[in-house]
């Protein structure tokens, strides 16, 4: 069987791969046997072997250096690239992050390889379909020159177990003087909430300018926690200093593709279409039943959402009780 290299991303604040990481693994299976490839400083692989072997990564790469963390993302790139030359596989599935796209990138070029981003799907054949055009059309498209590269856009593959050998490789790691350009010198911690990651988040409850203040988006986060969920927020609202931009949805935001998405006080421009609506079911609340948000909606409840998104919260609140 066809080997497929996934590159891992890891989470440092829970410990373990990413939810994308194993959304890659799972979708790297429709081309042939999944590897994982590890790249981090020493010891970065001892804690998620387990995990990757779990969810179908029949090898594990080991790519283990100091000079890794302390570059940007150049090291990586080279490393796996230097990868795809020695085993000549038959694709890379990268999760679509910020970071996960610039090293797709960095690879495609190295490699001479054709790249598609942001895919939803990748098929036997090769062939992955794509949202393009703000989310107006859908797009199949194959790549036709090098190694295919991929990168997924997150929640887009439910993550399903294949327990795999898990076999550990070490590669060893060469990093040239033109990928050390540009050297880390200070990181700081930001303060994460309990709450889910927006663009792995199975629920995404957002605020528009409907919201009306940024004290008042103490509304959302309260429904959104009483769901589990994601807060997230439309251009309108960060531009108004309603909520931070990190948490913008939308085409100059994040992407998100949720289990169930909640639009609260949200229009549904075209800006913020592209950035949810392929979320599987998606609720919308606001006072205008004109709202072009209604168009894409599953569900629509026209009314105040002072009103309505209390009550909402007050009932799951209780339901869960």
């Amino acid at each position: 069987m066809a080997e497929v290299l996934v590159l891992v991303e890891l989470n440092p604040a829970a410990g373990g791969p990413r939810k994308t990481t194993l959304e890659a693994l799972t979708a790297a299976r429709a081309l042939g046997e999944p590897s994982a490839v590890v790249i981090g400083a020493p010891g970065t692989a001892a804690g998620v072997k387990d995990a990757l072997a779990e969810y179908g990564a029949g090898k594990v790469y080991v790519a283990e250096s100091p000079e890794i963390e302390e570059y940007l993302v150049a090291p990586k790139a080279e490393v796996l690239a230097q990868l795809v030359a020695s085993v000549s596989p038959a694709a890379v599935v990268i999760p679509s992050s910020p970071e996960g796209k610039e090293i797709a990138g960095r690879l495609a070029i190295k490699t001479g390889s054709g790249f598609l981003t942001d895919v939803t799907e990748i098929h036997p054949d090769g062939t992955a379909t794509q949202v393009a055009f703000a989310g107006a059309t859908i797009v199949h498209s194959q790549v036709t020159v090098g190694t295919p590269i991929y990168t997924l856009r997150g929640n887009s593959v439910t993550p399903e177990p294949a327990p795999a050998a898990g076999a550990e490789e070490t590669v060893q790691v060469t990093i040239s003087e033109a990928a050390k350009a540009t050297r880390v010198v200070d990181r700081v911690v930001e303060q994460k909430s309990s709450r889910p990651e927006l663009t792995e988040a199975s629920i995404v409850v957002s605020g528009g300018r409907g919201v009306a203040s940024a004290e008042n988006f103490a509304v959302i986060e309260g429904l959104a926690d009483s769901l589990g969920a994601a807060v997230g927020a439309s251009r309108a609202a960060v531009d108004s200093g309603f909520y931070p931009h990190s948490f913008q949805v939308g085409q100059t935001g994040k992407t998100v593709s949720p289990q169930l998405y909640i639009a609260v006080g949200i229009s549904g421009a075209i800006q913020h279409r592209a950035g949810m609506q392929t979320s599987k079911t998606i609720v919308a609340v606001n006072k205008d039943p004109e709202a072009p948000i209604f168009e894409l909606a599953d569900f629509g409840v026209v009314g105040d959402l002072n009103t309505v998104v209390p009550a909402a919260t007050q009932q799951i609140t209780a339901r869960k009780a």
